[in-house]
């Protein structure tokens, strides 16, 4: 399924979508930790610090704190890597899934509210 957006019309459901998770009190991620957070919850696993600092052509340490921060909202966990222990794994967490999913949902009731969104 393609979606065809005016900018205007993306910066606009962009907008609607972050206004609403203001309003809700939902979790301020930067950029940077929604990206991580994204890619943890749509790639499939498993996800390193080192695996997420290439894909975002970043630092170890600059995923570690963005970590550290989502961990502490619950919505994501770490844990060595038995197998190999100089890997992190990022794992999934009930409350990150469901923070995704509502997010997602969030997005879709936005999107269906835009006058005039072509399909195609």
């Amino acid at each position: 399924m393609t979606v065809a957006l005016r900018p205007s019309q993306a910066l606009r459901l962009w907008q609607q979508v972050a206004l609403t998770e203001v309003r809700a009190n939902m979790p301020d991620l930067s950029m940077r930790q929604a990206a991580i957070l994204l890619s943890v919850y749509l790639d499939p696993p498993p996800h390193t610090v080192r695996g997420l600092a290439a894909q975002l052509g970043v630092t170890k340490p600059v995923i570690t704190r963005a970590l550290d921060a989502m961990g502490t909202l619950g919505l994501v966990a770490r844990r060595r890597d038995e197998a190999d222990r100089r890997n992190v794994l990022v794992r999934r967490t009930v409350k990150g899934a469901l923070f995704v999913e509502r997010f997602g949902d969030a997005i879709i009731a936005r999107a269906a509210e835009l006058p005039t969104i072509g399909h195609g």
